[in-house]
């Protein structure tokens, strides 16, 4: 499904609002799909995140609203950080508000989710003067 049959230019615009958010709470990289998969909805994104610039430190979220199916691929560098129980939380957060209809605040709650607990570790303090 086209993004512009998914969402309206407002929607959009708080979906970007809340990756960039998301990319600056964490230190690390978001991105949302949404839309059509293959049947291996898991594979689809595994293939997705694998040609992302970063895919060591980012995270994918894949939604395919017509198969009903929600996707999230951690990069390796955030999964000392982010478990799958985690992971499955946020997915459950999201999955309560496309219940109701609504991708978009699915989707923001999601990300913020994700991005508070994928958190970089403070340093607060190194052996370097």
């Amino acid at each position: 499904m086209p993004a512009g049959e998914a969402f309206t230019a407002l929607q959009r615009q708080e979906i970007t609002k809340a990756i960039g958010d998301a990319d600056r709470v964490s230190g690390y990289a978001f991105s949302v799909y949404v839309g059509a998969c293959d049947p291996d909805a898991r594979r689809n994104a595994e293939a997705l995140h694998a040609e992302l610039e970063a895919p060591a430190d980012s995270i994918l979220v894949q939604v395919d609203p017509a198969a009903r199916t929600i996707e999230i691929v951690t990069g390796a560098r955030i999964r000392s950080h982010l478990d799958n129980r985690q992971v499955a939380l946020a997915a459950l957060t999201m999955q309560s508000a496309f219940a109701t209809g609504d991708l978009t605040r699915g989707l923001v709650a999601g990300l913020q989710q994700l991005a508070g607990l994928a958190r970089k570790p403070t340093l607060l303090h190194t052996d370097t003067p």
